[in-house]
């Protein structure tokens, strides 16, 4: 019999502060315990335990777990884009410096069992969450004390940035199967214009198709609305600053519908994965 994931609330060293691409890292924290628990689509919330600014932690997605030699999760990666105090501090990490965490946090990404064709749409650092959900939806990994087991027969990813310099973790996308398009804003690499342009000019979806999207809030929007007017279900990873990432604080609300007509939703604790239908994308 399996122990359930438990939360976990700790000091946590850190392995690896690895450069993907221009001021996008992933952090390898060292923790069991939140490597057997966590599952992709969640997060973590972080802070350092020695600073009082900043005073809140921060949330970063579940990039992948790592495993040992014999097989166990005994470490988590995150990635994280430097745009902030936060993540410049991040950026000056070394192996062995420490953080504290809690987690794991959040909803994850539901079985996409009998999908078709399961299309992945980036944007920015959208990306993070999507490489784990890879390789559980293609079987590869089991996630949360969870065996390994394949729910599609494909994973696409389209995924987009300002440049080429900021594309990051595409090789690691291609080597595990998953069929790999780009698109630049300024046509440095890929298709020259925004994600959601070329999610338009691949070919329509077909039945059994799911989307999944992460990314800056103008690209959800337009993913949800394209996906309403193919009739494609989708779902939408999103990003919200949050303070505790509990639930308790209520700093991280989004618009969603509701029988009255919308209401707000927590995203640290209803989310962070919503059908797209249910956002109020109106009331954003």
């Amino acid at each position: 019999m399996t122990t359930p994931p438990r939360f976990f609330h700790g000091t946590v060293t850190a392995l690896e502060n690895v450069a993907l691409a221009r001021g996008t890292y992933r952090l390898r924290l060292a923790s069991s315990e939140l490597a057997r628990a966590i599952a992709p689509g969640q997060f973590v919330m972080l802070r350092f335990p020695d600073r009082l600014d900043p005073l809140l932690g921060r949330a970063f997605a579940l990039m992948d777990t790592v495993r040992d030699e014999h097989g166990q999760p005994h470490a988590i990666d995150i990635g994280y884009y430097v745009v902030g105090k936060m993540t410049r501090l991040l950026e000056r990490l070394r192996p062995g410096d420490r953080l504290s965490v809690w987690g794991p946090l959040g909803k994850p990404f539901p079985r996409y069992d009998g999908v078709r064709e399961l299309v992945l749409i980036a944007g920015g650092i959208g990306q993070t969450p999507f490489l784990a959900l890879a390789q559980r939806a293609l079987g590869l990994v089991g996630y949360s004390n969870q065996p390994a087991r394949r729910e599609c027969e494909q994973v696409r990813l389209v995924y987009g940035t300002r440049t080429a310099d900021l594309l990051a973790s595409v090789e690691d996308f291609q080597r595990l199967g998953v069929v790999v398009h780009i698109c630049t804003e300024d046509g440095s690499a890929g298709y020259a214009g925004l994600v959601t342009d070329l999610l338009a000019e691949l070919p329509r979806p077909q039945r059994g198709d799911y989307w999944v999207a992460c990314g800056p809030m103008p690209m959800l929007r337009a993913v949800a609305k394209l996906a309403q007017d193919w009739q494609v279900p989708c779902h939408v990873s999103l990003e919200s600053p949050m303070a505790c990432g509990t639930g308790i604080c209520y700093s991280c609300v989004t618009p969603v519908r509701s029988l009255d007509g919308w209401d707000y939703a927590r995203v640290c604790l209803d989310g962070p994965i919503f059908d797209a239908c249910q956002i109020a994308w109106d009331k954003i």
